[in-house]
């Protein structure tokens, strides 16, 4: 099994080019249960299969019933779009192997990562001394920096707190809930002003509330999920620093607009983060699964998320260049999965990226300009990063899904409704820079019943 095969590899090399020539990636269609269980009954066996066989299994019934996130006309939850660069250097990363927990073994990569986490650093202002690594996405960057914020919090007299409390707002990111009760910590929910938390809201609720001293870290979300909202964050970042609290940041989606001139100024006190989360397998063309982790002090991660035990004594030195990504997040085995990011950053160059995500922000504001001047739609809000959520007059929950299937069936579009205010909703999720306007007309005039509409328009 652990010999090379010329022919395996050839033949999945193959099918890998013939994939990266897709263009457009094909979006893919919802399986059947049954005939997937007939397709793969027995697959695997006691014996071999010829390879060739295995892999027409894998192209003719397991790939085209998944929808793919790399497809332009993926628009529903937070898609992702890897640049063919980084997603070739995910195939290197994989077949070599290769096991990022520590500088004693992954020197090289560490070094590679660092520099991209630096950049990330850079871009959200904050000081020359942060650092932290990536991880498998916002759910565990999350984790790992509300448990630095839950263990490093002290009482005025310089004692654990008993009983801590995290402050969230009522639209934080459902990895945010999970987080917390995983940790056994109670949420203080704030709530918001049309759906942004607010630095005076945080106050209000610390005032009202009747034991504040609990309470040890605050979060806020820059660029919420469902409708792309910025928090306050200079104004929360005020109050956690009047109040002492550990300030989290979840830019898990978000955070790629730091790319962008045009956005960054909407992340103002990004920079005063003590913890801060951003998915580059979203807005930063990484493939899954890859988030970052950022702290103000790494070396308060450090204290909390090293592993000790006899076998790894051997990692751990005085040595300030050795960084071992394992300290500073609840992970021990990992794969160095920042490094497709680097080469694709190194390849492109960063004004690429700058004008890929500019791509995803003007194709939200002029679709917003569209449905404004589309009969029978109604803009909910201004976007304000490349989310899009929109009303179609006198429709119900099950015209929403009627329509989400007709485009997937079309091989259109990957749109499925969202609920907004209580209200079953049309929401684009616009990231892929290939992505153009005339697919968005397409999928808007089916939505007001334009029929006459080419329902083939070019899904670039």
């Amino acid at each position: 099994m652990h010999s090379h095969d010329e022919a395996l590899a050839r033949t999945v090399l193959d099918h890998v080019e013939q994939r990266l020539r897709l263009d457009p990636a094909p979006l893919g269609r919802l399986g059947d249960a049954a005939e997937l269980e007939a397709a793969l009954k027995g697959a695997l066996g006691d014996g071999p299969t010829a390879p060739d066989d295995v892999l027409r299994l894998f192209t003719d019934h397991i790939e085209p019933t998944v929808v793919s996130c790399d497809s332009p006309g993926f628009l529903s939850f937070i898609p992702g779009a890897p640049t063919k660069a980084a997603a070739l250097f995910d195939m290197v990363l994989s077949a070599s192997s290769l096991h990022g927990v520590s500088w004693l073994e992954a020197s090289g990569a560490v070094a590679a990562e660092n520099q991209v986490l630096r950049l990330l650093a850079d871009l959200a202002g904050m000081p020359g001394g942060a650092g932290g690594c990536f991880v498998s996405g916002g759910s565990a960057g999350n984790l790992s920096g509300l448990l630095v914020a839950r263990d490093t919090a002290r009482t005025a007299e310089g004692s654990p707190v008993e009983r801590p409390r995290i402050a969230v707002s009522d639209q934080a990111h459902s990895s945010i809930g999970s987080t917390l009760r995983i940790m056994g910590v109670e949420a203080l929910v704030v709530p918001t002003d049309d759906h942004r938390l607010t630095g005076d809201a945080v106050r209000a609720a610390l005032a009202a509330d009747g034991d504040p001293e609990s309470v040890v870290a605050v979060v806020g979300t820059a660029g919420t999920t469902n409708a792309g909202i910025i928090d306050d964050l200079a104004g929360i970042a005020d109050a956690a620093r009047d109040h002492g609290l550990w300030f989290h940041v979840d830019a898990a989606y978000g955070g790629g607009a730091l790319f962008s001139p045009r956005l960054r100024e909407r992340f103002a006190g990004i920079e005063h983060a003590d913890s801060l989360v951003i998915d580059p397998h979203k807005w930063l063309f990484t493939p899954f699964d890859c988030g970052a982790i950022l702290y103000r002090n790494p070396a308060l991660a450090r204290a909390v998320h090293t592993q000790d035990a006899s076998y790894l004594d051997c990692i751990h030195t005085d040595a300030p260049q050795e960084w071992n990504p394992s300290d500073y997040a609840y992970h021990l085995t990992r794969r160095p999965r920042g490094l497709p990011l680097w080469f694709s950053l190194a390849v492109h160059g960063t004004e690429a990226y700058r004008e890929a995500v500019e791509a995803g922000r003007r194709l939200a504001e002029e679709s917003a300009e569209l449905i404004r001047a589309t009969d029978g739609l109604e803009l909910l809000r201004e976007p304000e990063l490349s989310v899009v959520l929109l009303r179609r007059t006198g429709w119900g929950p099950a015209d929403y899904d009627a329509w989400s299937r007709r485009l997937l069936e079309r091989q259109i579009a990957f749109v499925v409704p969202t609920v907004w205010e209580g209200e079953t909703v049309a929401r684009f999720a616009f990231l892929h820079p290939d992505l153009g306007l005339d697919t968005v007309r397409t999928i808007l005039a089916d939505m007001v019943g334009d029929m006459t509409a080419d329902m083939t328009a070019d899904a670039g």
